[in-house]
């Protein structure tokens, strides 16, 4: 994974990444956010519920993932834990990039 920061030169010619305090600690917070609304999605219910008004289905049930599919057939499929705190940026920018336009994510 890479590491957030700039990269300077010391005085003795060697480059050096300066890290921010967030990227330094790894755990720079991500919110996802329902764009039209500007509702930040604060539970896997609410979250399903934007994107069934998408055209997203249950696919799969599992204990530990809930999985979706678009009803029109296509070969999208999201997969997002069933505990909404394990949420991560990944499944964020997954849902961002299958519905362009309709989320966002933040930083927090």
């Amino acid at each position: 994974m890479a590491a957030g920061g700039v990269w300077v030169f010391r005085k003795d010619g060697v480059m050096e990444l300066e890290r921010s305090p967030t990227a330094a600690s790894g755990r720079g917070s991500k919110a996802l956010v329902y764009v039209p609304a500007n509702e930040t999605m604060r539970s896997l219910p609410a979250l399903e519920r934007r994107l069934r008004s998408l055209g997203w289905e249950r696919y799969y049930e599992d204990l530990a993932v809930v999985q979706l599919h678009r009803r029109d057939g296509s070969v999208d499929l999201i997969s997002l834990p069933r505990d909404f705190a394990r949420l991560r940026s990944t499944h964020m920018y997954d849902v961002v990039v299958k519905n362009r336009g309709h989320f966002k994510v933040v930083d927090i």
